[in-house]
């Protein structure tokens, strides 16, 4: 089996998120390792909540990746998203880029290296809900110190020569405004309206957001090389943006009893992106100051993570890819991924994935086999690196 075959066969089989179940998946890749002979073993939690590790004696190099994906409506698609149709010089679905195909290509590598004769000195982990936070995969796994080796590749996607070595912070919470009821032809000299005292909070961020923090001096040249890459993939000018401001997205927000009374109660689910030189500490009193008749529950919380570019995976990821393209620019991730949790506990993290990165999460998800294939032929040096 190709790498294109294996990725359409691990879309084809459901991994939504929600509901979560990803049973039937882990016991695909579980048959596929064994038919390799390489030890694993399951990690289960309700909901059918399924993580797999393998057991390797003296692994020196972490391999990550996540098989649960976004829910997809059929609506509107080339091909069937749940179909993992090879056409066009590409594998159609969802999941496709967002990252069954960086899991494929894990997989490939490591059959090839063993049927080369290298042993693999790798520990594995796929893991069930890096969309929904991570609650039962890679947080659980850490916790139960199952995952060992403390350099690590997930196979997320990026760029095609761009390998990531770094990601903003995380700050999500959802807040419960409470405001005071009163008839609306009298408001805003009676009641106190939970609704614009959410507006408000949205207000206050609208105006940290036009200030950029300054970054280090070290890390200028990966910012101005992320807005480049940034702008070649989104076509956004002043991508440097994305990454020295503090980046906001009041995702739901629902509230109010009926139009002609002020509203006594408002909720707003509230994703916040922290760019290094953002302190969280200060960001949370600001927030809490600005909204100070809201319950605050905060849903995911990580600082901004870097890994050092002298740490040995990051100078190996990078050879690979420059030896596999010719050229490397290593950035730094816009979004969140598990890497924050494995970078929280010591672990020096890169992210190295194929896929077609304006299809992430949307309509017609893809990933084409050229980069698939060049993905095993990064991933197979990197793990021999590690191996011999």
């Amino acid at each position: 089996m190709d790498v294109a075959r294996l990725t359409s066969s691990l879309i084809r089989i459901r991994s939504e998120n929600p509901p979560g179940s990803t049973a039937d998946l882990v016991a695909f890749i579980g048959e596929f390792l064994d038919s390799l002979g390489v030890k694993n073993r399951i990690v289960s939690y309700p909901g059918g909540r399924e993580n797999l590790v393998t057991t390797e004696a003296d692994p020196r190099l972490l391999l990550c990746g996540h098989v649960d994906v976004v829910p997809a409506i059929p609506d509107d698609w080339t091909h069937d998203p749940c179909s993992g149709e090879i056409a066009d010089g590409y594998v159609w679905g969802r999941g496709a880029t967002d990252m069954k195909g960086g899991c494929a290509a894990l997989l490939i590598a490591c059959r090839d290296l063993l049927d080369s004769g290298v042993e693999p000195k790798a520990q594995f982990a796929f893991v069930c809900d890096e969309e929904t936070g991570g609650e039962h995969g890679i947080r659980s796994l850490l916790a139960d110190d199952l995952l060992l080796p403390h350099d690590c590749l997930i196979a997320e996607p990026t760029p095609a020569m761009s390998p990531a070595v770094g990601q903003k912070g995380l700050y999500r919470v959802d807040l419960s405004f409470h405001g005071r009821p009163g008839h609306s032809s009298l408001y805003p000299l009676v009641g106190k309206s939970a609704i614009m005292a959410a507006f408000d909070l949205v207000g206050y961020l609208q105006e940290v957001h036009a200030r950029p923090f300054p970054v280090t001096e070290d890390l200028q040249p990966l910012v101005a090389q992320s807005a480049r890459i940034f702008r070649d993939i989104f076509g956004i000018e002043g991508g440097d943006n994305i990454l020295t401001r503090l980046m906001f997205n009041p995702g739901r927000i629902e509230g109010g009893e009926k139009a002609n009374i002020v509203a006594e109660q408002c909720r707003m689910e509230l994703d916040i992106r922290v760019p290094w030189g953002c302190s969280l500490d200060d960001l949370r009193r600001s927030i809490a100051e600005h909204a100070p008749d809201a319950t605050i529950h905060e849903t995911d919380v990580a600082e901004p993570t870097l890994t050092s570019p002298d740490a040995r995976i990051v100078w190996t990821v990078s050879r690979e890819v420059e030896r596999v393209y010719g050229t490397v620019m290593p950035f730094l991730q816009w979004a969140a991924s598990d890497a924050k949790y494995l970078r929280d506990r010591g672990f020096d993290v890169v992210e190295y994935g194929p896929g077609e990165i304006p299809t992430l999460h949307a309509v017609d998800e893809r990933v084409s086999v050229e980069q698939l294939n060049k993905a095993v032929d990064v991933y197979r040096g990197v793990i021999r690196a590690y191996s011999l």
